[in-house]
C-alpha cells in the first residue's frame, strides 16, 4: 500500500473541492438544457440524455437530488471523476457542476450503447473477444487510477458503459465510492459478489480496514468470470455461502480435485490468472496488469481445447 500516494491524492482532491464550490453553476436545467430520456436511475439520482439548447451538443447529466445529497459529498464525486476523465477508459467531463432549485448535477460523455450489463447473457457471458477487450481497457483504468493514489471500488458492469456493442471502446464511470488508498473503510455488513472477503467480516465495534488496490483486483477477477460464464461465482463471500465455500477450500487445498464444477468452462490459463486476483490472502493479490499475460491465451476450456487440436 501506498499511504504517501494516498495523502497525495487527499490534499489535491481536497484543493479542488474548495475550488469547484466557489465556481457552482447555478441554473435551472431546462432553461439551457433539452432532457431527451432517462439514461438510468439508482437510489442516489439519476441521469438523463441531454441536448444543450443552443450548441445542439448530445450529453449525461446526473442529477442528485439535494434533499437527500451532502453538497461535501458530491463535489467529492465531482472533482474525482474530473481528476480521472483524462483517461480514455474513463468517462469524459465537461468540467461543469451545476446547482438547481432541487438539485446538483454535472455534465459527462453520453453512452448511447448503454452499459455492460446489458450485454451479458445469463449462463452465457459475453464473447471471448470482447471480454478480453474489456479486461485491457479496465487494467489500464484501474492502473491509472491506483497511480493517483485512489482505489476505485466500484467495479461493476453497470458501472462500465459501452461506446460500441462489441466493447471495443468501454468506460468505466460512477466515482462515488472512490477513496484515496489508506482510507480506513468500517467492514460492511450489506455484502455483494464483488466484495473482497477481507470486507465481508464485519461486526459492531470491528476497527476499519486501511484500503489498497488490492479490493479492486478483487472485483475485477469477479467481473471477469461473470464475462466469461454469465453468472456469479458467488453470491457473498462469506461461510454460508455454499460456492464461496467450496472456493476456499479448492484454494486452501490446492488440488484439481477440489475445483468447483461451475468453474469448469473456464481454461488452465484463465483460472491461473483468476486464482491471481482472487487470492483470499489481499498481499498475495495481482498486481492487476498481470492480466495482460493472459490475453493471447484461450480463456474458456472450449476455446483451448480446439487450440490443442
Amino acid at each position: 500500500m501506498n499511504r504517501t500516494l494516498g495523502m497525495e491524492a487527499q490534499a489535491r482532491l481536497t484543493d479542488m473541492l474548495e475550488i469547484t464550490a466557489q465556481s457552482l453553476v447555478h441554473m435551472e436545467v431546462a432553461e439551457h438544457y433539452q432532457i431527451i430520456k432517462e439514461l438510468g436511475k439508482g437510489k442516489y439520482g439519476q441521469v438523463v440524455l441531454v441536448m444543450h439548447r443552443q450548441r445542439g451538443t448530445p450529453m449525461a447529466l446526473k442529477l442528485l437530488p439535494k434533499s437527500s445529497t451532502k453538497l461535501q459529498n458530491f463535489l467529492y464525486e465531482y472533482c474525482v471523476a474530473l481528476s480521472l476523465s483524462p483517461h480514455p477508459a474513463i468517462i469524459g467531463m465537461f468540467g461543469i457542476a451545476i446547482e438547481s432549485s432541487q438539485h446538483y448535477g454535472f455534465l459527462y460523455e453520453a453512452a448511447l450503447h448503454r452499459d455492460l450489463i446489458s450485454i451479458i447473457k445469463p449462463k452465457a457471458g459475453i464473447p471471448e473477444k470482447a471480454a478480453k477487450l474489456c479486461a485491457k481497457q479496465l487494467v489500464s483504468a484501474l492502473d491509472f487510477i491506483h497511480s493517483r493514489g485512489l482505489v476505485y471500488r466500484d467495479v461493476k458492469p453497470e458501472n462500465i458503459l459501452l461506446f460500441d456493442r462489441h466493447c471495443h471502446c468501454i468506460k468505466l464511470t460512477d466515482f462515488g465510492l472512490t477513496r484515496p488508498q489508506g482510507t480506513l473503510l468500517q467492514l460492511v455488513t450489506g455484502v455483494i459478489p464483488y466484495t473482497a472477503p477481507e470486507l465481508s467480516r464485519g461486526t459492531a465495534g470491528t476497527p476499519g480496514l486501511a484500503i489498497d488496490a488490492s479490493l479492486d483486483a478483487w472485483a475485477l477477477g469477479v467481473l471477469i468470470f461473470c464475462l466469461l460464464t454469465g453468472y456469479f461465482p458467488w453470491e457473498k463471500t462469506l461461510p454460508e455461502d455454499s460456492f464461496f465455500d467450496d472456493f476456499v477450500i479448492w484454494q486452501e487445498s490446492g488440488s484439481d480435485e477440489d475445483l468447483p464444477f461451475h468453474w469448469r468452462p473456464l481454461s488452465q490459463d484463465c483460472i491461473a490468472m483468476l486464482q491471481n486476483l482472487l487470492a483470499l490472502e489481499p498481499t498475495k493479490r495481482g498486481p492487476i496488469r498481470q492480466v495482460l499475460s493472459y490475453l493471447d491465451r484461450p480463456w474458456r476450456a472450449d476455446v483451448a481445447a480446439k487450440t490443442a487440436i
